[in-house]
């Protein structure tokens, strides 16, 4: 048993914490960079009262930003900080959960896109309101990176 841990061990992509909130970072701006191209994308399909749709889809991301992802965000970067592991896997910038929850918004995406079964004029909105909140959040990630002894003191202070 010892021997087969050593080996994991020995292969594991190990990297820095730090590194890590980073790969975290462009995670998340990856994800919101996209939803909000394939929002404005599907949004300039039907350009009528382009300003309105785009403030409201704006406003709900600012909102979800505020009253979700603020924490949920906050809640990733201190449980990077928290690993027992100085070296943690390059994957684990994520929980199990998250994987879990993120492959199944993505898949829920992707059907609602290709079956039409939402109109792409309401679809982009969505997709707008979920991609400010994600590209925001990723801000905050390249800011505690950046500034990662502040992370750290944070994250042993809310233990």
């Amino acid at each position: 048993m010892n021997s087969s841990n050593n080996f994991f061990q020995a292969i594991k992509p190990g990297v820095p914490k730090r590194f890590l909130i980073f790969v975290a970072a462009v995670v998340w701006s990856f994800a919101g960079g996209m939803l909000l191209y394939r929002g404005f994308t599907m949004l300039m399909l039907n350009p009528e009262m382009l300003w309105v749709k785009i403030g409201i889809s704006f406003a709900a991301g600012i909102i979800f930003f505020v009253y979700m992802f603020s924490n949920t965000s906050l809640k990733h970067i201190l449980r990077i900080v928290n690993l027992s592991e100085e070296r943690p896997c390059f994957f684990s910038f994520f929980s199990w959960r998250s994987y879990f929850l993120m492959s199944i918004m993505m898949g829920l995406g992707i059907t609602l896109r290709i079956t039409g079964f939402v109109s792409p004029i309401y679809l982009s909105l969505f997709y707008i309101a979920m991609g400010t909140p994600l590209f925001m959040s990723a801000f905050r990630f390249y800011f505690y990176g950046i500034f990662y002894q502040n992370a750290v003191k944070k994250g042993t202070t809310s233990k």
